[in-house]
């Protein structure tokens, strides 16, 4: 959130986010309707959350079966030495990666997560071989091939009657 605008969230702003969370295509009059305001509020509550920062986008959700993404997987990156040129180095190289959707420095016996997409074995051979092990300072790697997908959301949980700053 963009710091500089930080307010209390009320009951309207957040109820805006849930809706706007299960369908980021509503229009400005049905969500007017379902938060009880009527549009043109409506809207600048809207563009105000956009300018706080507090909605970051909109997007379409693909399928990654039908694109041919069918193996999702999880690979845990220890670096050889950790400082923050190195971690700053694997950043900029990770994040061209297009196979790679998110990248998370984490605590414990691994210094990075990441979660990837890719068609089948032999392109995630390709992915860890000639793509994540090249990675500046990367030292090893433990991957964990994802055998059932129990749970993915992006949705995060929005109660309207308990506000958050």
């Amino acid at each position: 959130m963009n710091t500089k605008h930080k307010r209390k969230l009320d009951k309207i702003d957040l109820n805006i986010l849930k809706t706007l969370q299960e369908n980021g295509r509503i229009s400005y009059v049905e969500l007017a309707d379902i938060v009880g305001l009527s549009t043109t509020p409506c809207m600048e509550r809207v563009k105000r959350l956009e300018k706080d920062g507090l909605i970051q986008g909109y997007y379409a959700r693909i399928d990654p079966q039908a694109m041919g993404y069918g193996m999702l997987v999880f690979v845990e990156i220890s670096l050889s030495y950790q400082s923050p040129d190195a971690f700053q180095k694997f950043n900029l190289a990770v994040a061209s990666l297009p196979y790679v959707l998110e990248c998370h420095l984490v605590s414990g016996d691994a210094d990075f997560l990441i979660k990837a997409r890719i068609a089948d074995m032999s392109e995630y051979r390709a992915l860890l071989g000639e793509m994540l092990l090249t990675l500046p300072g990367v030292k090893n790697s433990k991957s964990y091939i994802v055998m059932e997908e129990v749970k993915e959301s992006l949705s995060l949980p929005i109660n309207p009657n308990q506000p958050r700053s």
